[in-house]
């Protein structure tokens, strides 16, 4: 792959519909039980999120399926403490999985800029 002059290409997200992650019925009415629906994604997602909220000491349980190979949708499955609520929480979630990816990122441009690697051809 030939770099070019510090221009990386990436991944933006630009236009994220509002309706991208939706509740599923059947949540507690505390919220502390909730199961999320998050369309046009898949195990690249559902499992680096899953990990990101189980961090968070206040979170009982995360889990996450496909509910069917022929649906673009993951479900992530929230259950916390009463000291919070799962949609705090799977924002929570969302927010270090995005810093974990912008530290990789910059990580990833600050060595690719030194030039401190192998190059295969």
């Amino acid at each position: 792959m030939d770099v070019d002059q510090g221009r990386y290409p990436y991944i933006a997200l630009h236009d994220v519909p509002e309706d991208k992650i939706e509740i599923v019925p059947g949540a507690s009415a505390d919220l502390t039980s909730v199961t999320f629906s998050i369309k046009e994604e898949d195990h690249t997602l559902g499992n680096a999120l899953r990990w990101c909220i189980m961090q968070n000491p206040q979170v009982d349980f995360c889990g996450y399926s496909i509910p069917h190979p022929s649906e673009a949708k993951t479900h992530v499955r929230i259950q916390t403490t009463d000291s919070t609520n799962a949609i705090d929480s799977m924002n929570k979630g969302l927010d270090d999985l995005k810093a974990a990816c912008q530290l990789i990122q910059s990580k990833l441009h600050l060595r690719m800029k030194e030039g401190d690697f192998a190059r295969t051809a």
